[in-house]
C-alpha cells in the first residue's frame, strides 16, 4: 500500500464507494523512520556518557521553541527528528547516564526497548482471556517465573494449588492502593458478618492503617485515595519499622475505639533504602487480624541473589507483595509486579459483572483497577530471556559492588561520615556545619556534572548517593566522588564567605 489511495468502503444510496485519504508515512517511510529512530537511541545510549546529565535550560525554554498551533500540512519525520535532537534532547534530564544519582534507577535494556517496539507494533490491549489469549497467558507465565527468581512462597503463584497468584501493574503506588482497597474490603465484610446493622461508611470511617514515616509518599496518598486512615510511625537507629512501634500505635487506637486493618511494609524506603522487620510486623498483623501489605519497588531485585533472601523472613505472614521491575531489572517502565497470597479479596474488592465464558486461566483483570492493561509481560519476557537469571543476578551484585566502592571512598576521606549504606544506596554526612553541607550540594547542583539529592534523615541533612545506571562502571564513581570532593574543598577553603550564601531553607526540598 503506497502515499497514494486508502480505500475506505461506505455506501451512498446503496452504491459503496471509495473515501480517498492521503497516507503521509507509507510503509518504506516506515521502515526509514523506525531505522533512523533505533540508530538514534542506540547512539544515545552508547555515548551518554559524553552527555550533561542535567540539562542547562530555563523554565519556558520549549514554548519559546514550538510553534503554538499544530501544523496544518503533514511534516516529513526527518523534521521531526531534527526537532527531536535540537529542541527536546537539551531539555532532559539524562535518567541513564552514569553520573546520575538521584531518586533511585528506572530500568532500561536493549531487550526491554525492543519489547516496548513490539507492544506498540501489535498494539493489542488485554481484559479478559477472551481479549487476547496471548497475553494473559504470558503475563501468567512471566509472572510465576519472576516469583520463583525472587523466590517467593509457592503460594503466590498463578500455577499453585492454592488461591494465590500474580498480575503486572502500572507503578509500585497502584500495587500499594490495590493491596489497601482488598485489605478494607476484606475488614468491612468481616465485621459485617459480625454486626450486619453497622454500615460500611461506620466502619470504613473507623479504619486505620499504618506504614513508616520513612515510606514513599505514595503509601500516605493511597490512604487519601482509599478514604482510610493512615499512621506514619517511628523508625529504629537504622531506619526501620519495628514491631515494637506499631504494637503500641495499635494498642492506641484499639483503645479509640478505632480498627486497625492494613500495615504498609517497606522493604527499601525512599530515602535511605532501609528495610522494615517484616517478620515482627507479620506476627502483630496475625494477631490482631489486619493485612501485610509489603511494598519492595526498589530493593525486590536484589531477591534475585541468594544472598539477599534473608529480606523474606517474615514472608509467610505477608498477604500481597509488590516490587517494580521498571526500578532495577531493566525493564522499560511501566512494570510493577503484584502477589496475592489469596486473590479472592481482591476480586471481592473489585467485584464486577460475570462474563458469560468460563475462564481457563486465573482472571488477573480482576486484580487490577483499569480495565484494560498494555502487553507488558512481552517485555518482561524479553528481558528475562536476553539477560537469564545469571544476567540479572550480575547486574544487581554489580551495582552493589559499586556502591560498596563509594562508600569505601566516602569513609577514606575523614570529613566525612557513612549514616546508612543500603544495596546501591549510600547516605553520609560532612562532620562539620550542617549549612556547609547546603552549600556544597548547591555548587554541585549548579555545575550539573552530577546529580545527587539531598536527604533530610533523622534532622540531618545528607548527601544521598545511588548508584543508578546500568552503564556505571568504577571510574566513573571515581569521578563522581572527585566532583563532590572538588565541592568540599573550595566550600571548606572559603568556609567563611561560603556560610554568607546560605539560606534557611535548602533549596531541594525533601523528596
Amino acid at each position: 500500500m503506497g502515499e497514494s489511495d486508502v480505500g475506505i468502503p461506505g455506501t451512498v444510496s446503496g452504491t459503496q464507494h471509495s473515501v480517498k485519504r492521503n497516507c503521509k508515512m507509507n510503509i518504506d517511510e516506515f521502515k526509514k523512520f523506525a531505522g533512523a529512530s533505533i540508530d538514534y537511541i542506540a547512539d544515545y545510549c552508547e555515548n551518554i556518557r559524553d552527555v550533561a546529565v542535567l540539562p542547562n535550560v530555563e523554565p519556558g525554554y520549549l514554548s519559546q521553541q514550538l510553534p503554538k498551533r499544530a501544523p496544518e500540512q503533514p511534516e516529513h519525520w526527518t523534521k521531526l527528528m531534527t526537532d527531536l535532537d535540537e529542541s527536546i534532547k537539551p531539555g532532559l534530564t539524562h535518567w541513564h547516564s552514569p553520573y546520575f544519582h538521584a531518586y533511585f534507577p528506572t530500568a532500561q535494556s536493549y531487550p526491554a526497548i525492543i519489547g516496548e517496539l513490539f507492544m506498540a507494533g501489535i498494539g493489542a490491549v488485554g481484559t479478559d482471556w477472551e481479549s487476547s489469549p496471548a497475553i494473559v497467558e504470558l503475563e501468567v507465565r512471566v509472572m510465576d517465573w519472576l516469583a520463583k527468581i525472587l523466590g517467593l512462597p509457592e503460594e503466590f503463584l498463578n500455577c499453585s494449588d492454592g488461591p494465590g497468584g500474580g498480575v503486572i501493574q502500572n507503578a509500585a503506588s497502584d500495587s500499594t492502593l490495590v493491596g489497601l482497597l482488598s485489605a478494607s474490603d476484606k475488614k468491612i465484610k468481616q465485621l459485617k458478618r459480625l454486626d450486619p446493622r453497622t454500615t460500611k461508611s461506620e466502619i470504613r470511617g473507623k479504619l486505620v492503617a499504618y506504614t513508616s514515616k520513612e515510606s514513599n509518599s505514595s503509601v500516605e496518598k493511597s490512604g487519601l485515595i482509599a478514604s482510610v486512615k493512615m499512621r506514619l510511625l517511628p523508625t529504629d537507629s537504622e531506619g526501620s519499622l519495628r514491631g515494637r512501634a506499631l504494637n503500641e500505635a495499635v494498642s492506641k487506637d484499639l483503645a479509640e475505639g478505632l480498627i486497625p486493618f492494613c500495615v504498609v511494609a517497606s522493604l527499601g524506603t525512599t530515602g535511605t533504602c532501609a528495610m522494615d522487620n517484616v517478620e515482627e510486623l507479620g506476627e502483630i498483623c496475625l494477631k490482631q487480624g489486619m493485612w501485610l501489605h509489603v511494598d519492595a519497588a526498589y530493593a525486590g531485585t536484589a531477591l534475585a541473589c541468594p544472598e539477599y533472601r534473608y529480606l523474606l523472613k517474615g514472608i509467610e505472614y505477608v498477604d500481597s507483595f509488590n516490587f517494580n521491575p521498571h526500578k532495577w531489572m531493566l525493564v522499560n517502565g511501566d512494570c510493577s509486579a503484584m502477589w496475592f497470597r489469596n486473590c479472592k479479596y481482591v476480586e471481592e474488592a473489585f467485584e464486577k459483572k460475570s462474563t458469560l465464558s468460563q475462564s481457563v486461566v486465573p482472571e488477573i483483570e480482576r486484580w487490577q483497577i483499569p480495565n484494560v492493561r498494555r502487553f507488558r509481560a512481552l517485555k518482561l519476557w524479553f528481558v528475562i530471556r536476553i539477560y537469564g537469571v545469571d544476567g540479572i543476578q550480575k547486574h544487581v551484585r554489580h551495582h552493589v559492588s559499586l556502591a560498596k566502592h563509594f562508600e569505601a571512598l566516602v569513609n577514606a576521606d575523614e570529613r566525612f561520615e557513612v549514616v546508612i549504606s543500603s544495596l546501591g544506596v549510600v547516605c553520609f554526612k560532612l562532620l562539620r556545619d550542617e549549612a556547609l553541607t547546603q552549600v556544597i550540594l548547591e555548587k554541585i547542583a549548579k555545575r550539573k556534572n552530577i546529580f545527587i539529592m539531598p536527604y533530610y534523615y533523622k534532622s540531618q541533612l545528607l548527601f544521598r548517593f545511588v548508584v543508578c545506571s546500568r552503564f556505571t562502571q568504577y571510574e566513573d564513581i571515581d569521578k563522581s566522588w572527585q566532583e563532590i570532593l572538588s565541592q568540599t574543598d573550595e566550600v571548606l577553603s572559603k568556609k567563611g564567605e561560603m556560610c554568607k550564601e546560605v539560606d534557611n531553607i535548602c533549596p531541594f526540598g525533601r523528596f
